[in-house]
This record gives C-alpha cells, structure tokens and sequence, in this order.
C-alpha cells in the first residue's frame, strides 16, 4: 500500500462505486432512508478504518455488507429504537383494480418487510436482495445455514401473511 492519498483516493473510488448500492441494502433493512444513510456512513467509517488490512484480506463487498449488517442489529438493540410510531398504515383496499402503479407495489411490499421481525428481515435482505448464499448468509450473521432457512422461511411466512398471499405450504397433506 502506497501513501494516505493513494489509501483516500482508493477508498473514495470504491465508495462511489458502491455507496449507492449498499444504501439501498441499509434501507431495506431498516425502512428509513435517514437510518439507511446513518447505518452506511457508519459501515463505511468502519471499512475506512479498515481498508489497508480488509483489501489484503478478504473481499471488500463482503466486509461491508457483514459490517452494515452487524451495525444495523446493533442499532436496532438500543432503548429508544424500540419505540414504534402510533399511527397505523391504512389497509389495502382489496377491490383495488389490477394493474397498480409499480410504485405502490414497492411501497406496499417495504411496508410488509418493515413488519418481519429484524433478524427475519436481515436473512430475507441478504438472501434475495442481495442474492448471496445461504452459506454466505450465515457466515454474514454469525448463525447456522440451518438458521438462515428457518429465519428465510418465517419471514417470508410474515411477509406473505402481511400482503395477504395464501400460504402455499397449508395446500398439501393434511
């Protein structure tokens, strides 16, 4: 590794490239897009500090999305993120005619993943957003492949209940 400049200069180049698309995994997770911003500024300032050992080390993309991900927990343990907004999303109005606006498919959609309890909401995240593995997933979070299937299937069991799907897994054997 060369001078500070060449380290700034480096980081900089990846952060242009990347930032975007790591702020939109982070508001994924969280629903917010100024939590989103805080959780990838904070992410970045870890692989910042990081960046000559993580670039001999390990890939840089899976050192910060483990990172954005451990921060977004982390943020989601403390007291006074734990407090919920009183108002309520209206219901859909299922007699709503076919072919709605894509735009309020996803909100629709963000809205039922900000219901799936937080660790759900991290492996659903990771595994179909961001198309990593389930073996890549677990090592991500720290959990077993085994965990990552379960957490996958209870939250996408949440999610399917919060958009009103029928269950597909209740259509079998009785």
């Amino acid at each position: 590794m060369g001078s500070g400049t060449s380290r700034d200069q480096e980081f900089g180049d990846y952060y242009a490239a990347r930032g975007a698309a790591v702020r939109a995994t982070a508001y994924l997770l969280c629903g917010d897009w100024h939590l989103a911003h805080d959780l990838t500024q904070t992410a970045f300032t870890k692989l910042y500090l990081a960046w000559p050992r993580i670039q001999r080390k390990e890939p840089v993309d899976r050192y910060v999305r483990r990172t954005l991900v451990r921060v977004f927990l982390d943020e989601r343990r403390r007291p006074w993120r734990r407090e919920r907004p009183t108002a309520e999303f209206v219901d859909l109005d299922p007699g709503a005619p076919a072919g709605t606006d894509r735009v309020d498919d996803r909100l629709i959609l963000r809205r039922a993943l900000a219901a799936v309890p937080t660790r759900q909401r991290a492996v659903l995240v990771l595994r179909f957003w961001e198309d990593l593995s389930v073996e890549e997933t677990a090592e991500l979070l720290g959990i077993s492949a085994g965990t990552v299937k379960s957490q996958a299937a209870r939250g996408l069991e949440t999610l399917r209940r919060r958009l009103g799907v029928p269950d597909t897994a209740s259509t079998g054997k009785e």
